[in-house]
């Protein structure tokens, strides 16, 4: 069966060219001409690939592209006609996968799509599981918990997450993150992984930024710190815990938590234990 490619694009001229070329490359295209229509066909026709306009009508792309990520990991090519650095690495920052500046090639247009579509095949199923104080992962099930509590993961997120477990204290590249949770050895750009490392930190409890157990290890990459046994999470998914670093290079700050190092428990607010007080 043909992959559907959903393009939502207002310039009809421009949206026509592009489904002519898409379907001579052998696709199913649909077309939608605004951001409301397009997230209507997003939703009845569960597309393969999207193609989605910056400038459109009714609901921009930017917002477009939010309320897709927030249901779907499916890739997303921002189309647009300025090619800044501001609007690409905000589209990074949202969950876009490439960019494509207008005017462009036809044989690039089908190359990108083909390209897509070739890195978001799923990988085999694993009947692995990892746990530890803090993280319950099942690489089989796709399923994450973060404590008793079940995370909503994408499928690029998971695959981030699995690559840091299955390497535990290990700092891995984002290179090497690229290859691993997107099948991206050419790499998109080392943004990706930085953005995709805040957004998971939020879920794993973090809070934007902070430190354990995913590190900033700084000019190497990234590595999972397992919390030591017996550690309980103070907070839920989604909330910062108290003494938890706020930095976003995951060191912590010494005016802030008393010089704590990351993986260790701190004491009450990130204190160091005051011997004349009660916990």
């Amino acid at each position: 069966m043909s992959a559907q490619i959903l393009c939502i694009e207002d310039d009809k001229d421009i949206a026509l060219a592009i489904s002519m070329v898409l379907r001579r490359a052998g696709f199913d295209v649909v077309e939608a001409a605004d951001g409301k229509d397009g997230l209507r066909a997003f939703h009845a026709e569960r597309p393969d690939v999207v193609l989605l306009d910056i400038g459109l009508p009714t609901l921009d792309g930017w917002t477009v592209l939010e309320r897709i990520r927030d249901l779907s990991d499916v890739p997303v090519i921002m189309l647009t006609a300025h090619g800044q650095e501001a609007d690409k690495v905000r589209g990074l920052q949202l969950g876009a996968d490439d960019y494509l500046t207008k005017p462009f090639g036809n044989a690039e247009l089908v190359a990108r799509v083909q390209a897509l579509l070739r890195r978001s095949r799923p990988a085999r199923p694993e009947a692995e599981v990892y746990a530890d104080a803090l993280v319950h992962l099942n690489f089989g099930a796709h399923e994450v918990r973060i404590g008793d509590e079940p995370a909503a993961l994408t499928p690029s997120e998971f695959r981030l997450l699995a690559a840091l477990v299955r390497h535990a204290g290990q700092t891995l590249s984002p290179d090497q993150l690229l290859e691993q949770a997107w099948n991206d050895p050419l790499g998109v750009g080392p943004e990706r992984v930085k953005f995709a490392i805040m957004r998971l930190r939020r879920k794993l409890g973090q809070g934007e930024g902070t430190g354990p157990p995913i590190e900033a290890v700084r000019g190497f990459g990234y590595r999972y710190v397992a919390p030591p046994v017996g550690w309980l999470p103070n907070q839920v998914p989604g909330q910062q815990a108290a003494g938890q670093p706020d930095h976003a290079d995951g060191a912590p700050d010494p005016a802030a938590h008393g010089h704590h190092r990351a993986g260790r428990e701190p004491g009450p607010a990130g204190q160091a234990a005051d011997p004349n007080s009660r916990s």
